[in-house]
């Protein structure tokens, strides 16, 4: 395996998840080789993304039409280690690497049958929708996410 900038060690990053989202290939998502296209991973980290924030409280405050801040993603990477092909399950994890102001460093690994398949990492951004210039989080945001 090549090396992957964010991760230091394997085997202790991937043993620090906590949450993790199961997801089942589509056939839509094989390209003309047979196997999982490699935008498709990006899709699987905002599904697995999308539940992390629902499963500490973020989302639903988010979706409110009366809130005014929104996640936007600043940055988003992937490492892919293994194929991955139609009707395929995995598992895609979440965890928080660093929260900082505004931001949250965010990690993803996707696993099938134990073994790692991709990996990936990204910065997301709470804003504000009608000055589009970051906001804070709270103290309460910032527990939740370092709870997890």
């Amino acid at each position: 395996m090549s090396r992957i900038s964010y991760i230091d060690n394997m085997a202790e990053w991937a043993s620090s998840f906590h949450f993790k989202y199961p997801i089942k290939v589509r056939f839509s998502e094989t390209d003309m080789f047979g196997h999982v296209n490699n935008t498709v991973p990006f899709t699987y980290f905002e599904e697995a993304r999308i539940e992390y924030f629902k499963s500490i409280g973020f989302m639903q405050n988010w979706v409110h039409n009366t809130r005014e801040e929104i996640p936007v993603v600043a940055d988003l990477q992937c490492d892919f280690l293994e194929q991955l092909f139609f009707d395929d399950e995995i598992d895609v994890h979440v965890k928080v690497a660093r929260i900082g102001n505004s931001s949250v460093d965010l990690h993803y690994m996707g696993t099938k049958e134990g073994g790692v398949c991709f990996t990936g990492r990204g910065t997301i951004v709470q804003i504000s929708k009608k000055t589009g210039k970051s906001v804070a989080w709270t103290e309460e945001m910032k527990q939740k996410m370092s709870a997890f």
